[in-house]
């Protein structure tokens, strides 16, 4: 298998991009919007064919790169069918799989910091892909987006967990210069969600954190129920018109609940 670690240093966001190497069908999980250049280059470079963009979950801290892609190279965009994004092209439920040439991603449903949150496991190669459920030695925040931490505590739990102890763990994000972990690792010395820690201390533990406002929740959450494409190109930060707000972006969709899913700060 071809596999790159893409890295976006402004919000430490990790991207991936897998592909067959006989069929040159390739995956690219969480892409960003300010690096769309760069990894329309590295595909063209590579001679690949973008199957699908697919995503972890709705980002509140960055803008998808996924309607533009999709725009420039046909691909397909893949999210959780518990995230309201209408305009996505494959809403993915638990078990479904992403098949690009020869290889295959399984769809883990994975919620609970957000509750539209999916991991992707390649068995074949023995990783897995956690979005921001499960970081290296520490995990997503549960205070937005129909969060919930003992959800989270469940998913990771059975379905990250339950996985051999040597399947290799790669994050949605790391602040700290890490860019690999393994199941065997989390499980001993993640300090929120190793194995010596009961669900009640998980959840006490997520209730005290007093995080900030994401920084960036204003722009990137309406931009991505739209999969980046209210996004003029040469400005990222142009999404923050009254146009794209979050509850207007939700109600066009259907949905009336924006409070509830953006949690505190909406």
């Amino acid at each position: 298998m071809l596999f790159r670690q893409l890295f976006d240093p402004e919000t430490s966001t990790f991207s991936y991009l897998l592909a067959d190497p006989v069929s040159r069908e390739a995956v690219l999980i969480d892409s960003v919007f300010e690096q769309l250049e760069r990894d329309v280059k590295l595909i063209e470079e590579l001679d690949l064919k973008l199957t699908f963009a697919a995503e972890t979950h709705v980002h509140a801290d960055h803008v998808t790169a996924s309607g533009r892609l999709r725009e420039r190279l046909g691909c397909q965009i893949a999210v959780s069918d518990a995230a309201p994004v209408p305009d996505a092209d494959l809403h993915l439920k638990d078990g479904d799989q992403l098949r690009f040439g020869a290889l295959r991603l399984e769809v883990l449903a994975t919620p609970g910091h957000t509750k539209g949150c999916v991991s992707y496991l390649c068995r074949d190669a023995g990783m897995v892909f956690t979005g921001d459920a499960l970081l290296i030695r520490g995990c997503g925040r549960t205070d937005f987006q129909e969060g919930d931490a003992t959800m989270l505590f469940s998913s990771i739990r059975e379905k990250i967990f339950s996985l051999p102890k040597e399947v290799t763990v790669y994050p949605g994000h790391d602040y700290h210069g890490r860019l690999v972990s393994t199941v065997d690792e989390e499980e001993r010395f993640n300090p929120r969600m190793g194995l010596e820690k009961s669900v009640e201390e998980f959840v006490a533990l997520m209730g005290e954190l007093n995080l900030a406002y994401p920084k960036k929740i204003d722009i990137a959450v309406p931009a991505n129920l739209l999969c980046g494409l209210s996004v003029p190109l040469a400005s990222p930060d142009g999404a923050s018109d009254s146009s794209g707000a979050v509850a207007v972006v939700m109600e066009k969709s259907g949905r009336q609940d924006a409070e509830i899913w953006m949690g505190v700060g909406i």
